[in-house]
């Protein structure tokens, strides 16, 4: 997992390569988690997905919080995989 910083007033964009997990398959569905979900806290605004890489626009977040950004997706043969990154929110 990875960790990133956002200030709670910024709307920053995340991507996931998936290219590595394919394995000949390709990304048909995507959705993304928060946890853990909060008044103020980080929101998802906008998410994308094309055949190899998933993104989402997260906003908002309560500063001293760690969250887990969950993307869930669905591959071609019908397989689900997941992976997470954790953000943690901060005056910058």
């Amino acid at each position: 997992m990875s960790l990133y910083l956002k200030d709670p007033q910024a709307r920053i964009d995340h991507e996931i390569d998936w290219s590595a997990y394919l394995a000949g398959q390709h990304v048909i569905a995507s959705a993304w988690h928060v946890g853990p979900g909060e008044a103020g806290g980080i929101a998802v605004e906008a998410d994308a997905f094309e055949e190899r890489r998933t993104s989402v626009r997260l906003s908002g977040g309560v500063v001293g919080r760690l969250y887990c950004v969950t993307n869930r997706v669905t591959l071609s043969d019908g397989q689900e995989d997941e992976r997470s990154i954790h953000v943690r929110v901060e005056e910058r």
